[in-house]
C-alpha cells in the first residue's frame, strides 16, 4: 500500500517499511564491511530489494537519482583516465620539483598547491590517487620523509576539492539540487569564507 507521496505504508507481508529498510541497510553494511562482495553490487542489490519488497516504488527510486552527478562523474573518470595515461600528473610533479630546485620546503608547498589546483578541477580523491605515487617517487629519490608531503597533499586536496562544484561529489549533489552553475558555486564558496 502506498501513500499519495509514493512512500509505502506497508511492505511485503504487511511488514513495516522502516523495519524492512533497516534490515536491508544493516545487511548491506555487513557485506560492505566484510568486503566479500563488491560495494557497487551490494548497493544495487540493496536498492533492488527495497523495490522488490515494496518499501519504495520504481518511480520514486528513479526520481531520487541525480543524473547530472552521474554523468559529470563519468565524464571526469574519462578525462582522468586519458590524462593519467598521457603522464600529465608525473610531468607536472617532476616539473614542480625542478622549478623549486628540489628544496624540501618549497617542494612541500609547491606540491600542495599543485594538488589543490588539480583537486579543484578534477575529483579530489582521484587526484590524490594519481599524485601520491609521484610524490612517493620524488621523496624517495630526494631521501626525504614522505609523511609531511602526503599530509599536506591530503589537506590541499580537501581544500581544492571543496572550492569548486566538480572537486568533490557532495558539491556536485548540492549544486545540482539548488541549480548552481560552476562559477555560481565558486562565488558562493568565496562569499561564505
Amino acid at each position: 500500500m502506498e501513500h499519495a507521496s509514493g512512500i509505502a505504508t506497508s511492505a511485503v507481508f504487511g511488514w513495516s517499511p522502516l523495519v524492512v529498510a533497516t534490515v536491508i541497510l544493516i545487511a548491506a553494511y555487513f557485506f560492505i564491511i566484510s568486503e566479500k562482495i563488491n560495494r557497487a553490487i551490494v548497493s544495487l542489490l540493496g536498492a533492488g530489494l527495497l523495490v522488490l519488497l515494496g518499501v519504495l516504488n520504481f518511480e520514486l527510486v528513479v526520481e531520487g537519482i541525480d543524473f547530472n552527478t552521474i554523468f559529470l562523474l563519468t565524464g571526469m573518470m574519462v578525462i582522468v583516465a586519458i590524462t593519467k595515461d598521457s603522464g600529465v600528473f608525473q610531468f607536472v610533479a617532476i616539473y614542480t620539483a625542478k622549478a623549486v630546485k628540489a628544496n624540501p620546503r618549497k617542494l612541500l608547498a609547491a606540491l600542495a598547491i599543485v594538488t589543490a589546483i588539480f583537486s579543484a578541477l578534477l575529483d579530489n580523491v582521484t587526484t590524490v590517487l594519481l599524485v601520491v605515487p609521484v610524490t612517493l617517487l620524488l621523496t624517495d629519490q630526494l631521501n626525504l620523509k614522505a609523511y609531511p608531503f602526503l599530509f599536506s597533499q591530503i589537506f590541499a586536496s580537501n581544500i581544492g576539492g571543496t572550492a569548486t562544484l566538480i572537486g568533490d561529489p557532495p558539491n556536485i549533489l548540492i549544486g545540482s539540487a539548488v541549480g548552481l552553475g560552476f562559477m555560481d558555486f565558486v562565488e558562493w564558496v568565496g562569499r561564505s569564507l
